[in-house]
């Protein structure tokens, strides 16, 4: 089952800021390119499982023009990646930036571990938020069927209905999403109709 990733986009959406001391417009306008086809299929995917459900046609036969759009705008991250580094709001404006952990978060297992390293340095230097990091380490555990750190992915049950991945030391999840900038697990369970309630720690003797 393909993850959901339309919402948790729709959530991460941010306002462009230009004009800075080193800002390169012209990479900066290819990202916009890419922000938009990244998010365009999405969107009008998530807009129709709303009303058909994840399984049917008009849902299904959308997911492979979106998946090859994103192999190519894959190819063009990766080049700015080995061309410039990870790039900061500073040089390619805030949805700029978003855009690249965006595609990369987008991508593939081997592609998503491989550069995890290069965001977790960005984050270090200020170039990317560090709850995008903690989105990409989440996918990466749920990837590898470990539990996630801090709830941020969810699935699609039997029911159709999304559920959370299982969240290592649950009780506790809230003080890990604050350290990073991300809301309390209660509020982001929402945006999925998720009816959440913290699991309360157990008490030892």
């Amino acid at each position: 089952m393909m993850k959901s990733i339309f919402i948790i986009s729709l959530i991460l959406a941010v306002t462009d800021v230009t004009g800075q001391s080193g800002f390169n417009k012209e990479v900066s306008a290819l990202l916009d390119t890419i922000y938009n086809e990244d998010q365009a299929g999405r969107l009008k995917i998530d807009s129709l499982q709303k009303i058909y459900g994840w399984k049917s046609e008009q849902v299904q036969s959308l997911l492979k023009p979106m998946q090859i759009k994103d192999s190519i705008n894959l190819i063009k991250i990766k080049n700015i990646l080995d061309t410039y580094g990870w790039l900061g709001p500073d040089e390619v404006g805030k949805r700029g930036a978003q855009t690249i952990f965006l595609v990369i978060q987008h991508s593939d297992s081997l592609t998503q571990v491989s550069y995890l390293p290069l965001m977790q340095e960005a984050v270090k230097k200020k170039k990317a938020r560090p709850q995008d990091l903690a989105l990409l380490e989440d996918r990466i555990l749920t990837d590898q069927g470990k539990e996630q750190i801090y709830g941020s992915q969810v699935r699609m049950n039997e029911t159709g209905k999304y559920e959370f991945y299982p969240i290592k030391d649950e009780p506790n999840v809230n003080k890990r999403r604050a350290a990073v900038g991300l809301q309390p697990l209660e509020e982001y369970a929402k945006y999925f109709d998720i009816r959440y309630v913290l699991p309360k720690s157990k008490k030892t003797n």
